[in-house]
């Protein structure tokens, strides 16, 4: 008989140590960094290969917020995945909730399925040897244990919880977890062989994990629940409902269940990973995982380096040169740079939260900002003006709407723009321009079957993104 797999992507986090590439409106698991596919995609592809040889897989259910919504849809369309759902949380409650919600979402769409689990935002360098652990956990799952991959340390690390079992084989009993140690602590650790990392990974059947949460935290177990009952649904989109949802207890996994598994009776086992993990924490996790020439220097984008060693520089926008530089981050964009010594990589988070009490924009977006639509880009700014490029998909259209305090002009540069202002509908095609003055109700189309690009100059007394009242939103936006 076959085992009914459900996979669910965890990708709720915000990665604010790998800024300034990663942001809280574009986070980690978002980005491309080996160049192909999003740490996303990535998730998503590695829990499809699972459906072979006695195993079936539904289609992935997402567990994300709801202010990315529209990138994860995005980045589903692009490999050709459609989610069986994304579940929005409209606040971080940690990860409990988040598979609470997988779980009674999978049991109200029938059967028991087996929940594969993986956080949206780690690499593996060795697909099919994560395919047979996790095969080996569903098969485990399925017979009603609890299972999580214990993923085999390299290295004393100090960054990551453990899992201590009894003898290292291929479905160990879990007999602690144990908490981030210290140097000393992680060495020993490595040396005794019998301590692998917690990676957060796990598979269990949808009434296992209910079951074990409402013995170990009922109190989270009904909030979920009474979120969850009162959800709405929007096409691909499930949002449970708001003011339930703010009230659930933030808890993790392992803290809610894991940790009492071990000693209440309940079956739990760990699976050893040995498949070039890396959950990309901080820069120095990303050096490690991109191929290096033989100083040890790795380089992505425009980069040109002399003399240089055990050093990353990334480059997004522009070319950067680096000279004589020894165990050091450079990570450049558009708008920011970082500098980093790799052993304080980790310290880019002091960064991160110095920007959101001076409540500096540079925290949250990227001068280049996704939209359902398209994108646009801030290309220059300065007192009562502002200059955006602006790329509309075809087929796509902007709300319908209106700015209380600025008038804005649009030139055509690439494709045929449909544009409404007021009550006349006009179509502009390359160098040709129109004026939207203060005030004026509006929308910006794309007709056509090539991407349309626009130069669009703001002026105006406040040039704020908040300034925009819509009318008609195809995307469910407010405001």
């Amino acid at each position: 008989m076959s085992i009914d797999i459900q996979p669910v992507v965890m990708a709720g986090g915000s990665g604010t140590r790998l800024w300034p590439l990663s942001r809280s409106g574009f986070p980690k698991q978002f980005l491309v960094l080996d160049g192909r596919t999003s740490l996303f995609q990535q998730a998503v592809g590695r829990l499809a290969g699972l459906a072979m040889d006695g195993m079936s897989a539904r289609s992935p259910l997402v567990v994300g917020n709801e202010e990315h919504r529209f990138l994860l849809l995005e980045q589903l369309r692009e490999i050709g995945v459609t989610a069986s759902a994304l579940m929005l949380e409209p606040v971080g409650r940690n990860t409990a909730p988040a598979l609470t919600l997988a779980a009674l979402t999978a049991l109200d769409e029938g059967g028991d399925p087996v929940l594969a689990m993986s956080p949206a935002d780690q690499t593996v360098t060795d697909a099919p040897a994560f395919t047979a652990a996790m095969r080996r956990a569903a098969r485990l799952a399925d017979a009603g244990a609890i299972v999580t991959l214990g993923i085999v340390p390299t290295r004393p690390e100090t960054g990551y919880g453990y899992i201590q079992v009894g003898t290292r084989h291929e479905a160990a009993d879990v007999a602690a977890f144990v908490e981030k140690p210290d140097l000393e602590t992680a060495q020993r650790y490595l040396q005794a062989g019998t301590y692998l990392w917690n990676g957060g990974i796990f598979v269990l059947k949808a009434s296992v994990w209910m079951k074990a949460l409402e013995r170990f935290r009922p109190d989270i177990a009904e909030a979920t629940r009474k979120a969850w009952q009162a959800r709405t649904r929007d096409a691909s989109f499930v949002r449970p409902e708001r003011a339930a949802f703010e009230k659930i207890p933030a808890e993790s996994i392992d803290y809610a269940v894991m940790e009492h598994g071990p000693s209440s009776g309940i079956t739990m086992k760990v699976v050893p990973l040995d498949a070039g993990w890396n959950d990309l924490g901080a820069w120095d996790a990303v050096w490690q995982m991109l191929p290096k020439d033989a100083s040890g220097t790795a380089t992505q984008g425009d980069v040109f380096t002399d003399g240089c060693a055990n050093t990353l520089v990334h480059a997004s926008s522009r070319l950067v040169a680096a000279v004589g530089l020894q165990d050091v981050v450079v990570v450049e964009t558009a708008d920011a740079v970082l500098v980093s010594s790799q052993e304080r990589s980790q310290d880019v988070k002091r960064i991160v939260a110095r920007l959101e009490a001076d409540g500096r924009g540079e925290k949250n977006l990227h001068r280049k900002v996704h939209r359902p639509w398209g994108w646009y880009d801030s290309i220059d700014h300065g007192p009562r003006f502002q200059v955006k490029r602006i790329m509309v998909k075809p087929g796509a259209t902007l709300s319908l709407q209106m700015h209380h305090h600025r008038a804005e002009h649009w030139i055509v540069v690439q494709g045929t723009a449909e544009v409404t202002c007021g009550d006349k509908t006009m179509m502009l095609s390359e160098n040709q321009s129109t004026y939207i003055p203060l005030g004026e109700v509006h929308r910006l189309a794309n007709p056509g079957r090539v991407p349309l690009e626009i130069i669009e100059v703001q002026s105006g007394s406040y040039l704020g993104e908040d300034d925009i009242v819509r009318f008609e939103d195809r995307y469910g936006r407010s405001g």
